[in-house]
């Protein structure tokens, strides 16, 4: 049953991104804009677009929850803003402001102004959507392993087992020492949030698709969960050895090493937010570049076409099956790194 799994979503990761990217290109071939492509769908949207067949653009609208100075506090779907119409006062920002793509209001000197904006974006959703999926399943393991004590698991939870299991034991425990204990719970979830929101964002049809983990804002988030473990929890001695190194004097005269330190401490979880941000985002661009070969080269002839279409559909597979590679590397390396941090933040007095 697993393969069978394994197999669906892999024909689906291969072949919807050829089928959409043609569904919605197919009568402008000449005008292929492929940065436009890209861009759409690495950035966040106000809506959730699936598909368009023809003229007619399929989407869920997403609720535009704002507050303005001007306008006041509105609650209303994305499909009121359309065409650069405006309701209630706010509409989008023009493609070459300073707003962007974004809810802005005007003042009385027709000047953009950006609101309070507490929508629901499609990257909002995702993560609601991708956290509710996560529950569900690990709820319905604990379930079972309740009813079923002293019983091995197989299947799914088998592997799920074996998952938290190789985590707890080869990452955690080692990297953070005695009290590895207290943070598992944070790191597990942090794994299994991080992992599950790279595999879905490689399917590219509702629910999947967004690209969550390729958010820096959602990067920022998980990278500040590690850094206030860190600090906030750590040891005195760890404090010590940041702000009174066991230096020479002299050295301490002249406080280079404090700085030094405090410097590490913000650019530790910097790091883990440019590494799983960078590396998500850059494979998400590649495999939509990569499918668009398909339709640059259809006004070079049948040959080119057909040769080009060929190598398109290989490395958009290879670079799929290799995406599923890089969904479990960066979820392990954020965990691993975040372990050895806070393992670090837990150093004792040494006689």
């Amino acid at each position: 049953m697993g393969k069978k799994i394994a197999v669906i979503l892999l024909f689906v990761c291969c072949v919807f991104p050829s089928g959409i990217a043609w569904a919605e290109k197919q009568d402008t071939t000449q005008d292929l804009d492929v940065k436009g492509i890209i861009f759409d769908h690495i950035s966040d949207a106000y809506e959730w677009h699936i598909t368009t067949i023809g003229d007619k653009h399929i989407t869920i609208p997403l609720p535009i929850i704002v507050y303005g100075e001007i306008n006041g506090f509105k609650v209303f779907l994305s499909s009121q803003l359309h065409h650069q119409s405006s309701y209630c006062g706010y509409q989008l920002g023009s493609e070459d402001g300073k707003y962007a793509g974004k809810i802005v209001e005007l003042n009385a000197a027709g000047e953009e102004l950006r609101p309070w904006d507490f929508s629901l974006t499609k990257n909002a959703v995702a993560i609601i959507i991708n956290c509710l999926i996560l529950l569900c399943i690990i709820l319905w393991v604990s379930k079972w392993y309740k009813k079923n004590p002293m019983t091995a698991p197989k299947g799914i939870r088998g592997a799920l087992e074996m998952l938290i299991m190789s985590i707890q034991d080869d990452v955690i425990k080692p990297c953070v020492g005695k009290d590895y204990r207290k943070y598992s719970p944070y790191l597990l979830t942090a794994f299994f949030f991080i992992f599950l929101n790279n595999l879905m964002g490689l399917i590219p049809i509702f629910p999947g698709g967004a690209n969550t983990t390729g958010n820096i804002a959602v990067t920022l988030v998980l990278a500040l969960c590690t850094f206030f473990a860190v600090n906030i929890f750590g040891t005195k001695e760890y404090w010590k050895e940041i702000l009174w190194p066991d230096v020479p004097v002299w050295m301490k005269a002249i406080p280079l090493m404090p700085i030094i330190e405090l410097f590490g401490i913000f650019t530790k979880p910097f790091a883990l937010m440019i590494r799983l941000f960078a590396n998500i985002m850059a494979g998400h661009s590649i495999v939509l570049g990569l499918t668009c070969l398909v339709f640059i080269t259809a006004s070079m002839g049948v040959a080119v076409n057909a040769g080009m279409t060929f190598v398109s559909v290989f490395f958009t597979i290879f670079m799929d099956c290799l995406e599923l590679l890089v969904a479990y590397i960066q979820a392990y390396v954020f965990t691993m790194l975040s372990s050895v941090f806070i393992g670090l933040s837990r150093v004792e007095h040494h006689k």
